[in-house]
């Protein structure tokens, strides 16, 4: 693969989101993950990403005792600040508490430094001059690389830059969701930072193989915090917006997710340059092979327009979180 940069940091332009084979899409198996990450690594992912609320730290432990061997191979993402507490997501921004995570999350990882450490949600209780002060030190200190940002306005964006260099923030961007659009994507390529989509693929919708939420398991976050889209009419009537992008794939000879992902991958900034680094994450190992090759599919700048048109957020029914999830995004203030 290609390589693009964060930071002073170099990775292919698809990463690996890790967080399903512990946490949020129902029960995965131990071995296959461990077989996952070793062939993403053998096929050319460089750039894995996991956070500390993902399985209770049990993901960032299931990386190591997969490829901590392998170490010098891939380039570690990480994030603190939201964790589960008495069985609930709770954000603590403060210094004390980033600090105390990150120590925690170098142990779990059986590494001495993560290359990417992200503020993974806004805590409205602390400035982020704070939290980003408090990242600051731990990069001083030789313990992080990077710093990144994750649902932050470009606001947020722009106070915390005035800190500390932000290599990355990462948020919510596909065909599907396009927020970052309105303010985002023009304030990370001012600044300099790279702007990172999770859920590439919208949750796996834009793959054609997802299923509405009353077929999900327990566990399975489609079936809570994100399921306006998965509900039942909700999404019959977006799985209807698939049916033109399934015609482009057939005449590109790809898939619907090597589609999506083509998309993000070749967006052009104001420059012509290509910098976008989705993470899609999966447990399946046929999908990361199966997501490696949108790498392999061209885009011209009138296909990426027409597929622009044939799915946006004024087309989709439903938004992205539940109502009480949306409240809480710092990154929602960039609607307004």
């Amino acid at each position: 693969m290609e390589k693009r940069n964060i930071g002073s940091l170099v990775v292919s332009p698809i990463g690996l989101g890790c967080m399903s084979m512990s946490h949020g899409y129902g029960p995965s198996d131990e071995p296959t993950s461990i077989q996952l990450l070793n062939e993403a690594l053998d096929v050319g992912y460089d750039f894995l990403d996991t956070a500390t609320m993902y399985g209770g730290g049990k993901n960032e432990e299931l990386i190591a005792k997969a490829v901590k061997h392998r170490r010098s191979e891939y380039v570690l993402a990480s994030k603190c600040a939201l964790f589960s507490k008495d069985g609930k997501p709770t954000i603590d921004g403060r210094p004390e508490t980033i600090r105390l995570q990150c120590e925690a999350s170098l142990k779990r990882l059986e590494t001495d430094v993560i290359d990417l450490y992200y503020l993974h949600r806004l805590d409205p209780n602390v400035p982020i001059e704070e939290s980003v002060g408090a990242l600051a030190d731990l990069v001083k200190e030789g313990k992080i690389r990077e710093i990144g940002l994750s649902e932050v306005s470009s606001d947020t964006l722009r106070r915390a830059n005035s800190v500390h260099r932000i290599a990355a923030v990462q948020s919510e961007y596909s065909l599907w969701t396009r927020l970052p659009e309105l303010k985002m994507l023009d304030v990370c390529e001012e600044l300099g930072t790279t702007f990172v989509p999770f859920s590439p693929l919208g949750r796996q919708f834009l793959t054609g193989k997802a299923q509405e939420a009353s077929r999900l398991t327990d566990g399975d976050i489609r079936t809570s915090n994100a399921r306006p889209r998965f509900e039942s009419d909700a999404f019959a009537r977006n799985s209807e917006l698939l049916k033109p992008l399934e015609e482009v794939a057939r005449e590109l000879n790809c898939s619907l997710a090597q589609l999506a992902l083509a998309w993000i991958v070749n967006q052009p900034n104001h420059q012509g340059l290509k910098t976008l680094v989705p993470i899609p994450g999966t447990k399946h190992i046929d999908y990361m092979r199966e997501n490696a090759g949108a790498i392999g599919v061209t885009m011209s700048p009138e296909l990426l327009a027409h597929l622009s048109s044939l799915m946006h957020d004024d087309l989709v029914i439903g938004e992205r979180y539940s109502e009480g999830q949306m409240k809480v995004m710092d990154s929602e203030r960039d609607r307004h």
